[in-house]
């Protein structure tokens, strides 16, 4: 078993060169809900990969990276109100390597 959970992962970076370069890391980890607020259904090693990747970009005195562990990602059920387009908890995909 995989034992993935679900992640809410938000960031402030001051920079726009970092931004990109954080976004770009994101696309590759979950599904982009808005201008800096990725959701990702990650195991711990993958969350390790992304930590490990988004440390040795952001600027740890100018820029602020949240994970929110929302649990589970197979028993959770985010609660969410959404005015406009609609929220999809994004769903376990193949990951090409």
């Amino acid at each position: 078993m995989n034992h993935e959970h679900l992640y809410i992962v938000t960031y402030d970076i001051s920079d726009p060169k970092r931004w990109r370069r954080v976004f770009n890391v994101m696309r590759g980890f979950g599904a982009w809900l808005q201008y800096s607020v990725f959701q990702c259904r990650l195991s711990m090693q993958r969350q390790a990969e992304l930590i490990a990747l988004l440390d040795g970009i952001i600027h740890h005195d100018q820029d602020h990276v949240l994970l929110v562990d929302l649990g589970a990602a197979d028993r959770v059920t985010p609660r969410v109100v959404s005015l406009g387009k609609d929220f999809q908890p994004v769903t376990r995909e193949p990951i090409i390597v």
